[in-house]
């Protein structure tokens, strides 16, 4: 049995496998499977490995991909008959170890991943061929509700209507029809959407000749191009600012401006600006006087020369030392 998704050629279909087959030891046996609408797709003969057993046992073997044998087993022959699309594996002198389950399977192409604007709506397919026909079922990961508002459905389409970008992320459809543990395949997918910036400080307050950390948080897809400015001049990393920009998720960016040994001049409003293919958006923050060093990023550091400051915490738990030496 196996997934694949919707393409410009028609669905393969298993029209006929054979049912199941008793040989004795030393005997003969055929197993016959007839695929239509192949095409290019290779057809698999597979022995399924035991539930129970060694190891090797327990492993799933490729016997053939379309008329070519892969078993270097010299008792096991195929034949293809292409006007009836049948392939037929011959198993002679049976032995114990070819007593199994045989599977006849039609590899198709996957739907990986899908792309899409906001508000577009969006097929995610899933097919499946095998005997007894099986069923498919949509879930997404760590059971997050799918945008039909269940946390299941059953359908080869699962169908979203004005995607948005909260129901982006993964999801999986699996093939059951009661033969085996069933299939499963991945779809990821991506929404793309204009950047949306948020500031969780936008008013801060530094004193003279102290550092301070500007933030600004940036949701988009794809990703933004991130610029900061102040009274519309763009800022490059130099001898007052430093710039740091990392990733905390796909589709959320994090961006850092630290703004060095602060001067009267430095004061004001910072602006910062995101924008991809689809929009710009921009947000302010606000930096203003303190008389007191605001900690942090200012903690222990005078004036941003690495000179360290009295600290609190150090001067008491030197007391509390020189008192527990005295007790000697």
């Amino acid at each position: 049995m196996t997934l694949r998704s919707v393409s410009a050629q028609r669905n393969p279909e298993i029209s006929y496998i054979s049912q199941d087959v008793v040989a004795d030891i030393g005997g003969t046996a055929e197993l016959k499977c007839s695929v239509q609408f192949a095409g290019s797709f290779p057809v698999l003969w597979i022995k399924k490995g035991k539930e129970y057993g060694d190891e090797d046992e327990q492993k799933d073997v490729l016997i053939s991909t379309n008329s070519i044998l892969l078993a270097r087993e010299s008792r096991f022959a195929l034949r293809h008959d292409p006007e009836s699309t049948t392939y037929t594996l011959q198993i002679s002198d049976i032995q114990d170890t070819d007593q199994a389950t045989y599977e006849c399977r039609c590899q198709i192409n996957l739907q990986t991943s899908v792309i899409a604007g906001e508000k577009q709506r969006v097929e995610l397919h899933c097919h499946a061929t095998g005997f007894p026909p099986p069923e498919i079922t949509w879930r997404r990961d760590n059971n997050a509700l799918l945008p039909t508002g269940s946390a299941i459905y059953r359908g080869n389409v699962l169908v979203i209507h004005n995607i948005k970008k909260e129901d982006r992320g993964m999801y999986y459809c699996v093939a059951t029809n009661g033969v085996s543990e069933g299939s499963r395949r991945n779809v990821a997918v991506e929404v793309e959407f204009p950047p949306v910036i948020s500031v969780p400080r936008p008013t801060l307050r530094q004193a003279l000749q102290y550092d301070m950390d500007l933030e600004c948080l940036v949701e988009a897809y794809p990703p933004p191009r991130i610029t900061w400015l102040k009274e519309d001049i763009v800022i490059n990393d130099n001898s007052h600012y430093k710039m740091t920009t990392f990733t905390t998720t796909d589709q959320t960016t994090d961006s850092n401006l630290r703004v060095l040994s602060v001067e009267y001049k430095q004061y004001g409003q910072y602006t910062c600006r995101a924008s991809n293919r689809l929009g710009i958006a921009e947000a302010q923050i606000q930096l203003t006087e303190s008389y007191e060093p605001v900690c942090p990023p200012a903690c222990n550091v005078y004036g941003g020369t690495g000179a360290v400051l009295p600290s609190v915490t150090a001067l008491a738990t030197a007391l509390v030392a020189a008192v527990a030496v005295r007790r000697w």
